[in-house]
């Protein structure tokens, strides 16, 4: 059995992928990546999540000593479409009227790096997400209320945004939050943890 590394890493200052990670009761610590998130041309939701997730994961890991480095990014795609963080209200008020009444997939990426054996883990959950069909009102009630300029999708779903869903199908709850963690659980089990 490989033995766990001394130190965790979450390269992501994302204070929903801090809170989730904490739920596995496992010491670590943050080093942000700060990289250019935006889309290579021709380059699909999947693959975006893995380059994003896995540079993330190796833009932190020029820390000393055994370390295990987690990198995550989630892209939202619907009817061929990618959808950014918002940023705004006009851009999110515009993203929830294009996916009214459509399904959105969401690809949460989850990579592990660990420097001093050159080795990079990655797993991948989707969740679908219909949404109901929004009103103009409800789109801007909506968003002046729970500000989620950002998340992908333009809606945060532990919050107010559930509220405009129809349904939604996962293999793991958690991913829409940001961090597939029943995927980074695998990961870290198979880098010598024991969960629980």
């Amino acid at each position: 059995m490989t033995n766990p590394p001394e130190s965790l890493v979450l390269a992501s200052s994302s204070t929903y992928r801090k809170e989730l990670l904490e739920r596995l009761w496992i010491p670590f610590r943050i080093a942000p990546a700060d990289l250019d998130e935006r889309g290579l041309p021709g380059e699909t939701a999947v693959s975006l999540v893995r380059r994003l997730s896995e540079s993330k994961a190796r833009a932190g890991a020029d820390i000393e000593g055994d370390v295990l480095v987690i990198g995550s990014d989630q892209v939202a795609a619907c009817d061929n479409r990618l959808l950014g963080k918002p940023g705004n209200a006009q851009k999110a008020e515009e993203q929830l009227r294009f996916t009214s009444g459509k399904h959105i997939v969401f690809f949460t990426g989850v990579a592990v790096w660990r420097p001093s054996q050159n080795r990079c883990s990655f797993a991948m959950t989707p969740t679908e997400v219909a949404m109901r069909q929004l009103t103009d009102a409800e789109i801007k009630r909506y968003v002046a209320q729970d500000e989620p300029f950002d998340c992908a999708g333009s809606f945060k779903w532990e919050s107010l945004g559930i509220s405009l869903f129809a349904g939604t199908t996962s293999a793991d709850p958690t991913a829409l939050q940001g961090l597939p963690l029943m995927a980074l659980c695998d990961l870290l089990r198979s880098e010598g943890y024991c969960i629980p």
